[in-house]
């Protein structure tokens, strides 16, 4: 996307630049910061809301990373899990619509089935964005963000495990003229970008802003399989269009927002050395990848597309009775999702994976905040969500391919050209599928709700410490359904679920849980602050989406066909997650206001993992093992000379997994003991540094970006083949900004052309280990934009 340069409210007499680090960094921009000179000798103080309160983020005691709207734009984020790369403990970006990957401080969702709940949350405008398919969404005319580490319970309707993304779109703003800025962004691989906003007051008490975002750009992932374009393409637009009305106690705030995505899905190359591939090669008669490591090679029988309708209606009411604030959050989110992926990685017609999903998810949030003034300050809430989701899974391969594979693997070594060779080898005639596939489907429907009351208090002992308790009561419900076919194959349902139904086979379970929090906050100045706080984070059980549960006997519902609810074979249900998590931050201003120090140590207690392990061939999501972790973030906003400033932030993880032995594919099922969350790099870090020259008739203006992360992946069995290298992107851009209120910008992302993969997969069996998410090569661009009022 593109970025603002210049607000629609600044000043008209001069270059007023919003992007100096100590907004562009971390920052909710308020009125009063335009009358403040830029480039001032201190930082200006920083609000954020991440506490239902306006307040200096160096105030709140919590691991927060806040990024304002023009910052987002400045790096040119394109939706919400870029956020990633600027947020010290938080790792797992990916180039799809799926959020599992997201780690915050090594908690990520392991599931990517549909009958639980993400371990980190979304949120946009104090509304939950929901689930895969649904919760990413573009970043344009955005007033900040806000990145909470940790489980939270305390500040949003619905709660969060590991973390808490929320996302704040402008405004319409009253009492102004009208206003509004256009941008434009044209780069390689004919990249074309356009963003926009105006903003239309009436009178001093409504105003209503429209906003609009549309973006393209050409594949940059060279796939060698013979007549295929390049791949990671994207075709998306976006409006959204908001309302305010203020009048004395009274502020009513509404968002209608819709997006059209068109991508591409997740990409993928197998990796071909190793013990996996070497058993693949031989059963399948040599599997020769074309191109380098760093190209893919998919056949893309099944099609490629991450495409997703996302309807979002906002209602928002907040009314001063004077000793508190009551505040009412209603939101009604509707999406249509299909995903077409070659997940094997290879050019055969392996494994495609489809799924097709709508839902809709409605939720409303009161709560109540107090405004007196004394020792004593709280605030109370209930909120209850209600969500149906509707989703066909489909997995398809060539019929020979598992005939040869599972021969191979069954029969000693023993290779066979197909499954009439195979068939034939045990006395039997095989008939092919029509097309000779085999294609195996399931569908789910599930109705979920909850609702959840919670409340906080916070008490000072002393003008300078104060203690906070909270406490949050969770009920969650799921009333779940499905329903697996029999394929239309000779093989039936051989390879993905090993089993099909008549019918829905239906189950419905209730899950409650009461944590709490406990803080403490000591200011021995007005600029320092020390605290610390234990906190238990809950995520409700559900159901995997790929599985029954053995029956009453323990008989597995693998190697049974046209099973009906009466047969005994259930949903397969797991159970919560858990987590306790303790913290100690340190928040400062030093140097008489030109830096701020933000620094936390943490350590957790992660039981009962919701994962996916393997049960004869279908997935069964079930609580596996336990972690103890703990690491240290910080960040650093700066202030080096009247012309630069410098933004430094990183994090370190150390982890340890134990009770691993219903997922660890090695041979001995101990020797996964001890492993380290793969997922999370031990180190994490980001720098920015930004400078601003005056010259005659505006400004030069650069930025320079750098993210890293460490050495990740091996899986469990920690493979050196699926490791990937620790990794670093820098990103340069050079702009003149006008006194007249226009920029034009160059910039140059991924400066030095570095190469590196999203995440990886070890698999097993049929599927070999593999990479995804090629990162984006070098990309030269141009950015033009203007603003007027």
């Amino acid at each position: 996307m593109t970025r603002q340069r210049v607000s629609h409210n600044l000043l008209a007499t001069g270059p007023v630049r919003k992007t100096f680090l100590s907004r562009a960094v971390a920052t909710a921009v308020i009125a009063s910061a335009v009358s403040v000179p830029a480039w001032s000798q201190t930082l200006e103080e920083v609000i954020v809301t991440a506490t239902k309160r306006s307040e200096s983020v160096q105030d709140v005691p919590l691991a927060i990373t806040a990024l304002s709207g023009n910052f987002i734009n400045q790096v040119n984020m394109n939706d919400i899990k870029d956020l990633v790369a600027f947020t010290p403990g938080v790792t797992g970006n990916s180039q799809d619509s799926f959020i599992d990957a997201i780690s915050v401080r090594g908690i990520r969702t392991q599931d990517f089935g549909v009958g639980g709940d993400p371990s980190s949350a979304f949120f946009k405008n104090d509304l939950y964005e929901g689930r895969n398919g649904s919760a990413v969404t573009s970043l344009y005319d955005i007033e900040r963000a806000e990145i909470l580490r940790g489980p939270q319970g305390f500040l949003f309707g619905r709660n969060s495990i590991g973390g808490a993304f929320s996302v704040h779109t402008k405004r319409a703003e009253t009492g102004t003229d009208i206003s509004g800025y256009v941008e434009l962004d044209i780069a390689e691989r004919e990249r074309r970008a356009i963003e926009g906003a105006i903003n239309i007051p009436f009178g001093d008490h409504f105003a209503y802003r429209l906003a609009g975002y549309y973006s393209t750009e050409d594949g940059f992932a060279d796939n060698k399989f013979p007549g295929s374009d390049d791949l990671i393409e994207h075709d998306k637009w976006a409006l959204r269009w908001s309302t305010l009305y203020e009048k004395e106690r009274l502020s009513v705030r509404t968002e209608v927002e819709y997006e059209d995505r068109e991508q591409s899905g997740s990409v993928y190359r197998a990796v071909d050395r190793g013990d996996i591939w070497d058993a693949f090669d031989t059963a399948l008669g040599g599997v020769e990848l074309r191109g380098s490591d760093e190209d893919i090679d998919s056949d893309l029988t099944g099609g490629d597309n991450d495409d997703a309708t996302i309807l979002t209606l906002g209602l928002h009411v907040d009314y001063d009775f004077e000793f508190a604030t009551l505040s009412s959050n209603t939101g009604y989110k509707d999406h249509d999702y299909y995903y077409n992926e070659d997940y094997d990685g290879t050019p055969l017609d392996i494994n495609n994976y489809g799924q097709d999903q709508t839902g809709d998810y409605f939720q409303q949030e009161l709560r109540l905040t107090s405004n007196t003034d004394g020792p004593l300050s709280w605030y109370a809430g209930a909120s209850y969500y209600k969500e149906t989701i509707d989703t066909k899974f489909s997995f398809s391969g060539r019929e020979d391919f598992f005939c040869q594979y599972y021969g191979y693997y069954y029969n000693y070594g023993a290779t066979f050209s197909g499954c009439a060779d195979l068939y034939a080898y045990y006395g039997s005639p095989f008939s092919s599928s029509e097309d000779g596939r085999l294609v195996e489907t399931g569908r789910i429907k599930g109705d979920y709700s909850g609702w959840a009351t919670y409340v906080n208090v916070d008490y000072f002992i002393t003008e300078s410490f104060d203690i906070e308790l909270g406490l949050r009561y969770t009920e969650d419900k799921k009333d779940f359904s499905i329903f697996v076919p029999t394929p239309e194959s000779d093989l039936g349902p051989y390879w993905a679920y090993g089993f099909s139904t008549a019918e829905f086979i239906s189950d419905s379970e209730t899950w409650d849980d009461l944590t709490m929090r406990v803080l403490a906050k000591w200011r021995p100045t007005d600029n320092r602050m020390f605290f610390a706080s234990y906190t238990e984070g809950f995520k409700s059980g559900g159901f995997g989406s790929f599985n029954l549960a053995n029956n009453a006997e323990g008989e597995p519902a693998v190697g049974n066909v046209g099973i009906v609810q009466s047969d005994g074979f259930t949903p397969n249900i797991f159970d919560p997650e858990t987590v306790d998590s303790w913290e100690l931050g340190y928040k400062d201003s030093l140097f008489d206001g030109r830096a701020n120090v933000d620094l936390t140590a943490f350590y957790y207690e992660y039981e009962d993992l919701q994962v996916v392990t393997f049960d004869g061939g279908a997935s069964l999501v079930k609580n596996v093992g336990q972690v103890e972790a703990w690491g240290v973030e910080g960040s650093i906003t700066g202030r080096l000379t009247d012309n630069f400033d410098l933004y430094l932030a990183a994090g370190y993880l150390d982890s340890e997994a134990t009770e691993l032995q219903a997922i660890c594919g090695l041979e001995d099922p101990d020797g996964c003991e001890g492993s380290s969350l793969f997922w999370a790099p031990e180190w994490s870090a980001a720098a920015v540094l930004n400078a601003n020259f005056p010259v005659s008739g505006g400004a030069i203006t650069g930025s320079l970006e750098i993210s890293y992360e460490d050495e990740r992946g091996g899986g469990w069995e920690n493979l050196s083949v699926t490791k990937i290298d620790s990794y670093a992107e820098s990103n340069l851009r050079i702009a003149f900004e006008s006194d007249d209120n226009w920029f034009l910008e160059a910039y140059v992302e991924n400066l030095t052309d570095e190469f590196s993969w999203d995440g990886q997969n070890n698999n097993g069996g049929i599927l070999p280990a593999q990479f995804f998410g090629p990162k984006r090569p070098r990309t030269i661009g141009l950015r033009l934009g203007a603003t007027w009022n």
